[in-house]
This record gives structure tokens, C-alpha cells and sequence, in this order.
């Protein structure tokens, strides 16, 4: 080897012109690496120089894990040949070095070879399984586990059981790692592998006496094999809860004394963590509210727990406070030995032990407990590391007391100049938190902001400095005008045009809607004579919306705007002359008339008239996105006759976009530098009814409403893969089948869809469309029309589905068929058309606005119990069976609301109508999730239909 490492040495002596050394396989050539190779095949050569052979084997080991090119990678017949003569060289040389190279070389190219040439090396394998150098007998046993499968285990498995008890501690790591892979390989491989829960315990015993009887045999290697023993213990148990419960009761009373590794010891305090959790979710109770009360298992795992935190390492101790404060619910009483812990951790001279400690704290919810670690937390504040430093920032505003504040943001002040501006965001959100807390702080926070927002720094960071002040307005909203005026200040000197554009517009959305909206028109007029075209532009349209708001303001933004005539900037002049067009129309329409002088001891509202011209244009929001209405109108053109149509084309007469994600429906997002990022991301609208209009005789039945997404009706793995669209129109509803044939010596022909019809009289087959023929790795699709009684409700029905067609026999290589085909059945999962499909996904903007103008009337409530165990698994369920888009932010849950959840859905049914739906989640431990729902429309039947899906 050491001959080996000087001749990488000799190739390392070549230097860049930079300085830097060239890799030593940098330039190698796949095709010279196989010719070297040759040598594998000549058995004198290979014992005149095993050193020449390790080195090829190190080259093809580079040039098929080299991240940079593809170009290298060994084709599967390359590696078979590779294969084939590596292994050769079991035979032919003794060398350690070589042979522990061969180990890894047929480790690493086994999964390239079939698995039936691979199969010829267990012979060599086993072999040094049982042979007297347990270096060779460590590594047979990590190969040869890749290589075989559950029914060449049953073979082995004496020997690994063996070597699980080995007296070589590399023989039994070696076994015991093996077992843990093969037993989560596949559940026939967990079934063996259980079998051996006998020698694993033996082993662990016995190295955890070996530990107590004689403290200087206790190394590494034993530390190991304690730790892989009790993790394979613990995927032997994992779905044996008393099982699980008797290890922790045997081995938590050794940890510490027989068993030493820490390792080991972290394995079994996760374990008692995962045992406490699973207890407290069982939903017992106790009015002590002391988790030692809630059954003795718990007060075991707590008290082991416990006792972990006065173990002298820090690895253990830090494991036992982590587990401790991720129980919920936790009392102060409880939490504060773990706290105890921490405040150990931040005074630790390592940062490791300190970056771990500050980051648990951070997301500890019991603000009383972490304050208990203010002043430990505070000497964080100075720390080199300048995560730990952010993290210690973030956790002391989060949960210091109010008067503690202004000194925290004077500690701050020189942390801001030195760190990140992605650790400066992170500070943000805690300083938007705390303003939050304490509300009568925020004129001092905001101000602090104003600064931040004024002084150097990224486009990023000053983006998530507005995104606060935004955040603060809604959730504070005494903090708009003080908040409005720093935007002010902020666009006069702003070096992104970007963030400059988007101030503005926060100006214009909230600031006509304030006590004095006429301070504001300086500072956006300002920027009209001042800024370059795209700024100009946004305050023009600023200028507008606030002249729309406020008619009161009108003749005096009619005479800024008159400037912007004879702007350079096409954009700018356009939307000027537009502005000053429309108000001027509007004040004819609508003169403004000021109140008379003893009205002013009464409040005043400067509003817009109903049906006021500028209100429309500025202030009315478009029915949908730019984004949807460009492919509502692209819908609407691919339907077969609509440009020949006399009809006016209206919003109401454009096909339906639904809402892919949440994000979209709102169109939210950030903008980067250089405009709008990719966040959330652009989705390519298809139109599935495009198959529908591309058939003549489908395409007669109109306009489809909406269709749904593919249904499975089939496993992924089978012969014959089929899925269902609903295609929803007024009177009748198209079932489109497609069907992928992956029988490679098989083509389907004249395929159809049987569906069972007799228990609906809602639905009655008028006719299909078949699919001629399917060849392999085809997917071609079959058609069936259903027609709607629409004298009936519209309710959930279920249909027994099968695929019949004609099954011919044919050369897989030429295609070419081999004989008379015959009549074949293929059974498919139960289809089901609920009043969901007619629901198409599309969020309303402001769901409080359309809530309440919704007359409740029609509303329909209902109270189910849900399976779902979480509120996220039980969110995603009642948004999926109503079909529906939620609103507000409301499609995920918070971290902070795990226990309970507002969900605000909204959506268009058949027709047009706007349904809306309010729903409040609630877990209940051990019994599953309550939902209380809310659903209004403007039709009781609606109403009702949707409510059946919950049924």
C-alpha cells in the first residue's frame, strides 16, 4: 500500500498555474482503463504486481462514481466483462490490500451486471465467510449481503448468525451493520433476519459485561457494536409496542454502567421518546400534569429520560433535553431539567455542543422555560460563529419579556453587520413576532426597521424588511400609517427598481384607505419627476388608484397627471393619458361635492359613488388572473365552433381555469432582483378536453365544464394500466379510459370499458368510442358517454368497471401478430362520480368579503368524525373529497395550530354557481379528527350535494 500511495503521490506532482494540484483521475480514458484491465485475466501478472491491479481498480471505481461526466459511466456490458475478470482475482493473489479492493470493486459494479452473472461470486464469498482472517470474513459478509435475496439467505444465515457472536469485533460490526440493511431490504428479508433476536442480545450483553467487568477493553470497535446491536434491536421490535416496552425496561437500567457507548445509549433514549409520544397520543389523561401519571410505561421512559441528562457526555445529556422538550404539552416543572441541560450546552467550549443547544431552544414553544437560559443566551449574542449568534438573537426576542427588548436590538446592531443576509431574514421574522406580542413596541420596532430598510444591504433582505412591515400592518393595524410613511421615505432612495415599484403599490392599496391619504401624493410624485420609466410608470398607476378612492383628491391629481402627458416613456404617457380621460369622465358623471361645514362634526367617508367610471377601472378587481385568462381564451378558441359564433364573447362565456395550488389561485409570489421569481412555480395549463374536441362525434355534445384528474383504476405494477378522466358537461358526462398495454408480446385491440349501470338512475350510456388497437408501451385512450338526468339531484354514485377487449399474440421483436386473437376480461377498480367533479377548483381573493355576502339561507352543516390521525392527513382528505380550492393561506397547517384548524375552501359548481365552504379541524387523540363544516351557496341543492361527499 505504501508503494501504492507514493505512486498517487509521484501523479499528485503536476500543479495547475493557479497552484492548485490536479486530481490524479482527472484525465483518465475510459478505454485505456478497460485495456489495462486486461491484466486481470492473466494470473502470473497479477501476482508479479498487485499493486498495478489495485491501482485499475481504483480508476474504475473513479470513472463510475465520478459526479462530473456521464460520459465515463461503464455500460452493463462493460461491467459484466469487468466483473467476470475482477473476480478472478480471488483466486489468483493473497494480497490484503488487493483483495479488500476487490470487496469494494464488486460491491460498487454488482448493481450494472444481471443479477444472474452476479451469482457466481457467492461461492468465493462464502468461502471467506468462514476462513481464519477476519478481515477477509468482515468483508465477504458487507458484499454479500448486496448480492443475494431472501431465498440464497436461508442458506447463509448460520454463518451470519455466527458471526453476529464473533469474538472479532470487525467480524461482528461487519454482521450486525449487514443484518440492519437486509432487513430493511425487503419484509421476506425482515422475516430472517427477526429470527436472530437471540444472537443480537447475546452479543449486546455480552460486550456491555465485557464494558463492566474490564473498563480498558471498552474501544471503539466495542462502542460500535453495542450501538449497530441495539439499533438492529430496535428494527427487530419497531412494530412490537411490548416488545419495544421490554427493551427499554432491560437496557435502561445498564446505560451508563454495561452499556457504554453513547451511541447506544441515544438509540434507546430516541426509542423511549418515540414510546412517550405513542402513549401521550393514546390520549390518556392525568390532572397532576406531570407525564409520570399517565401510565407506568411513561413514568419508565420519562425517568430514564431523566437520568440521561446526568450523564457526563455531552452527546447523551443533549439527546435526553431533546427529546424531552419535542413531548407537547409539557410543563415548566418537567422541562426545566432539560433546560438545565442547555444552559450546560451554551457554555460548552464547543461550538458544535453550543449550535445544537441554541437550535433546540429556538423551537422549544414553552417561552417561561427558555427564558430560564436569557443570560447564557445573551453571551451567544457575541459568539464567533455567527449561526449560533443569529439563532441566539432569534430565540431571546422570541421569548424575552417586554422590557428586555430595546436592550436585545441595541445588542444586535453590530450582528446585523456582520452575518448574512439570509441570517438577518431569519431575525426579521422573530422581530415581526414580537411586535406582534407586544403591540404598543411597534412604533420602536418599526422604527428599527426604517433604519434597517435605509442602511446597505441585499435585494433580498430589504424585500423581507417590506414583506414585515406588510405582515405588521394586517396583523397591527394601528401600525399602517407610521408603516406607510417609512415606504415613503424608503422609495425616495431605493436602488431596486423592483422593490421601489413594489412600495409604491403598497401605497396605493392602503393608503387611500387612511385618515389623511393626501400625505402621501408628494412622496409618489416625487418619484413621477425624479425616477427612471419603470418607476414613473407605477406611480402614475399609484397616483390613480388613489384618485379612484378618493374623490376628493381628484382635481388635484388630474392636474400632476396632466404633467405625465408628454412623458419620454411610452407606458408612463399611455397610462396618464388613460387616467386623466376616465377621471375626467367620472367627475362629469360624478362631481364631487364637498360637505358642507356643519357636517364636519359627524365622520366624513370619501368614497367612491356607486357605479363610479374611475372605481370600475382602477378598483374592480378582474374575475380571474392575467395567467387564467390567457388560457380561459385559448379554451375557448379550441372549442369546435366558438369563433364562428355570433355570440359577445364575456367573462361569463369563458371556459373555467381551475387553481392547480393555492399560491397560484392568489397569485402571490416574491420578486427577485431582476422581477418576479420562480416561486411558486409557473404550471403549464394543459386542456384535457382538447381530446374530446379532436373526435367529431364527441365533439357535437359542446363545451366541456371542467375535467377532472386522471383517476387510477389499476396498480401501477400491472399488465394493463388504466386511469379515468371525467370530462363534465351540462346534460352529460365523457369518461375518457386511457389504457397502457405493458405486455411486451401482446397488443390489445377493439378495447372498451363495461360499466355496470344498473343501480343509477342518474346516468344512462348513450354510446363509445373504442380503441382500435394498443401495442406495447402504447397508451391510447377509449371513450364512454353518460347522459344526466338533470331532473335529478346530483349525488355520489359508484360503477363496477371492466376492460373487455381482444388480446392478439405478437413477435415482440417485429410486431408482427402470431395468430387469431381471442376475447379477453380484465376487472378494474370501482369508479366513482361524486358531486366533487362538478366542482371546479378556483379561489375567491377575499373569502371574508364573499362569506358574508353569501346569504346563508342555503346553507347546509354538517359533523363528521374523520379517520385521519393528524390535522394535516385529515386537511388534505376534506380538501380532496369536496373538490375544492382553499383560501387565505388556509391549505396548510401551521406548526403553531397542530391541535386545530380553519380551512376556507371556495369553488365554481355546474353552471356557474359559487360555493363557499368554512371548516374547523380538531384532533381528538385517540378517537381522529372532528369536522365541523359550514357550506353556502346560492342553491340549497348545491349546498346539500356537496355536503353528501362527506358521507
Amino acid at each position: 500500500m505504501d508503494k501504492f500511495i507514493k505512486d498517487v503521490g509521484d501523479i499528485l506532482d503536476p500543479k495547475e498555474e493557479d497552484g492548485d494540484a490536479i486530481h490524479p483521475y482527472e484525465q483518465l480514458e475510459k478505454a485505456k482503463v478497460l485495456q489495462d484491465a486486461r491484466i486481470f485475466h492473466d494470473s502470473i501478472l497479477v501476482r508479479e504486481n498487485p499493486r498495478k491491479c489495485c491501482r485499475i481498480l481504483a480508476q474504475i471505481l473513479y470513472l463510475q462514481n465520478d459526479p462530473k461526466s456521464k460520459s465515463t459511466k461503464l455500460t452493463r456490458t462493460e461491467a459484466t466483462e469487468l466483473f467476470f475478470a475482477g473476480t478472478k482475482l480471488f483466486v489468483d493473489v493473497q494480497d490484503s490490500s488487493l483483495r479488500r479492493l476487490v470487496y469494494l470493486f464488486i460491491k460498487e459494479i454488482q448493481p450494472l451486471c444481471d443479477p444472474s452473472d452476479v451469482i457466481i461470486v457467492t461461492s468465493c464469498l462464502t468461502k471467506d465467510m468462514t476462513c481464519d482472517d477476519g478481515l477477509y470474513r468482515a468483508n465477504a459478509i458487507r458484499v454479500l449481503v448486496n448480492i443475494i435475496d431472501s431465498a440464497m439467505l436461508g442458506s447463509i444465515e448460520r454463518y451470519i448468525k455466527q458471526a453476529i457472536v464473533d469474538n472479532d469485533l470487525h467480524v461482528s460490526n461487519a454482521a450486525l451493520v449487514s443484518a440492519s440493511h437486509l432487513f430493511e431490504q425487503s419484509t421476506d428479508n425482515a422475516t430472517i433476519v427477526r429470527r436472530w433476536v437471540g444472537e443480537v442480545q447475546e452479543m449486546l450483553i455480552k460486550q456491555s459485561s465485557a464494558s463492566t467487568t474490564t473498563k480498558d477493553v471498552y474501544n471503539k470497535s466495542n462502542a460500535m457494536v453495542q450501538a449497530n446491536a441495539m439499533r438492529l434491536l430496535c428494527l427487530m421490535k419497531s412494530h412490537d409496542r411490548l416488545g419495544m416496552a421490554k427493551l427499554v425496561q432491560k437496557f435502561s437500567t445498564q446505560a451508563g454502567s454495561g452499556i457504554q457507548s453513547p451511541l447506544a445509549i441515544v438509540i434507546l433514549i430516541r426509542l423511549c421518546g418515540k414510546l412517550l409520544l405513542e402513549e401521550l397520543a393514546k390520549g390518556h389523561h392525568n390532572n397532576t400534569g406531570d407525564v409520570r401519571d399517565v401510565s407506568s410505561l411513561s413514568k419508565l421512559c420519562f425517568d430514564f429520560l431523566e437520568s440521561s441528562l446526568a450523564h457526563s457526555d455531552e452527546m447523551i445529556y443533549y439527546e435526553a433535553a431533546r427529546t424531552i422538550c419535542v413531548i407537547p404539552n409539557l410543563g415548566t416543572h418537567n422541562l426545566s431539567p432539560a433546560i438545565e441541560s442547555f444552559r450546560r450546552l451554551l457554555l460548552s467550549d464547543k461550538p458544535a455542543a453550543r449550535f445544537a443547544a441554541v437550535r433546540t431552544l429556538s423551537k422549544v414553544t414553552n417561552r417561561r422555560a427558555v427564558a430560564m437560559c436569557g443570560e447564557e443566551l445573551e453571551t451567544c449574542i457575541e459568539d464567533e460563529n455567527r449561526q449560533i449568534a443569529t439563532l441566539a438573537v432569534t430565540t431571546l426576542l422570541r421569548t424575552g419579556s417586554e422590557a428586555s427588548i430595546d436592550k436585545i436590538l441595541g445588542n444586535i446592531a453590530t450582528l446585523l453587520e456582520s452575518v448574512e443576509d439570509e441570517y438577518k431574514i431569519s431575525m426579521l421574522r422573530s422581530l415581526e413576532e414580537i411586535c406582534i406580542t407586544y403591540p404598543s413596541k411597534h412604533r420602536y420596532i418599526l422604527s428599527y426597521l426604517s433604519n434597517l430598510l435605509r442602511e446597505e444591504g441585499g435585494f433580498d433582505f430589504k424585500r423581507s424588511i417590506i414583506d414585515s412591515i406588510v405582515s405588521l400592518m394586517k396583523k397591527v393595524p394601528e401600525t399602517t400609517g407610521i408603516s406607510l410613511l417609512h415606504l415613503c421615505e424608503f422609495i425616495e432612495d431605493c436602488e431596486y427598481i423592483m422593490l421601489a415599484s413594489h412600495a409604491i403599490h403598497i401605497i396605493a392599496e392602503l393608503g387611500p384607505m387612511t385618515s389623511t391619504p393626501s400625505q402621501y401624493i408628494r412622496f409618489i410624485y416625487n418619484r413621477v419627476i425624479l425616477d427612471n420609466s419603470t418607476v414613473r410608470a407605477a406611480a402614475v398607476a399609484a397616483l390613480c388608484k388613489f384618485a379612484a378612492q378618493c374623490p376628493s383628491l381628484r382635481t388635484s391629481i388630474i392636474t400632476l397627471l396632466k404633467r405625465c402627458l408628454n412623458d419620454e416613456d411610452d407606458e408612463t404617457r399611455d397610462r396618464a393619458t388613460v387616467a386623466v380621460s376616465v377621471l375626467n369622465e367620472a367627475m362629469v358623471l360624478n362631481p364631487y361635492m364637498a360637505p358642507d361645514v356643519d357636517d364636519y362634526d359627524d365622520i366624513v367617508t370619501d368614497s367612491p359613488t356607486e357605479g363610479d367610471l374611475a372605481a370600475l377601472v382602477y378598483l374592480q378587481q378582474l374575475p380571474m388572473s392575467f395567467k387564467n385568462l390567457e388560457s380561459s381564451i385559448k379554451t375557448y378558441i379550441s372549442t369546435p365552433g366558438a369563433l364562428e359564433s355570433a355570440e359577445q364573447l364575456t367573462f361569463s362565456l369563458l371556459p373555467i381555469i381551475e387553481d392547480l395550488n393555492e399560491d397560484a389561485a392568489l397569485g402571490t409570489g416574491h420578486i427577485t432582483s431582476n422581477g418576479f421569481d420562480s416561486k411558486p412555480a409557473i404550471v403549464e395549463v394543459h386542456d384535457a378536453a382538447s381530446a374530446i374536441y379532436a373526435i367529431p362525434e364527441l365533439a357535437e355534445f359542446g363545451r366541456v365544464y371542467r375535467s377532472t384528474t386522471a383517476t387510477p383504476l389499476t396498480e401501477e405494477e400491472t399488465e394493463y394500466v388504466v386511469r379515468c378522466i371525467k370530462h363534465i358537461m351540462p346534460e352529460h358526462v365523457i369518461l375518457q379510459f386511457s389504457i397502457n398495454n405493458t405486455v411486451e408480446d401482446q397488443r390489445l385491440e377493439n378495447c372498451t370499458v363495461a360499466i355496470d349501470m344498473d343501480n343509477s338512475d342518474i346516468y344512462q350510456i348513450i354510446g363509445d368510442v373504442p380503441a382500435e388497437k394498443v401495442d406495447y408501451g402504447e397508451t391510447v385512450s377509449t371513450f364512454t358517454v353518460l347522459q344526466r338526468n338533470i331532473t335529478q339531484s346530483i349525488e355520489p354514485v359508484c360503477f363496477t368497471c371492466q376492460l373487455n377487449f381482444m388480446a392478439v399474440q405478437v413477435d415482440p421483436e417485429s410486431g408482427e401478430p402470431l395468430g387469431d386473437g381471442y376475447a379477453e376480461e380484465y376487472p378494474l377498480e370501482d369508479l366513482m362520480i361524486s358531486p366533487s367533479s362538478y366542482m371546479a377548483r378556483v379561489a375567491v381573493s377575499d373569502f371574508r368579503q364573499a362569506w358574508n355576502g353569501t346569504n346563508d339561507v342555503n346553507e347546509a352543516l354538517g359533523r363528521f368524525a374523520i379517520q385521519p390521525k393528524t390535522v394535516h392527513h385529515a386537511l388534505a382528505a376534506v380538501i380532496e373529497l369536496l373538490g375544492m380550492a382553499p383560501c387565505d393561506g388556509t391549505g396548510q397547517v401551521r406548526h403553531d395550530s397542530l391541535d386545530m384548524h380553519m380551512l376556507h375552501l371556495s369553488g365554481k359548481f355546474l353552471g356557474g354557481h359559487e360555493v363557499l365552504a368554512r371548516a374547523q379541524l380538531t384532533l381528538r387523540p385517540g378517537e381522529g379528527t372532528l369536522l365541523k363544516i359550514a357550506v353556502r351557496s346560492n342553491d340549497k341543492a348545491i349546498s346539500d350535494a356537496i355536503m353528501s361527499c362527506l358521507n
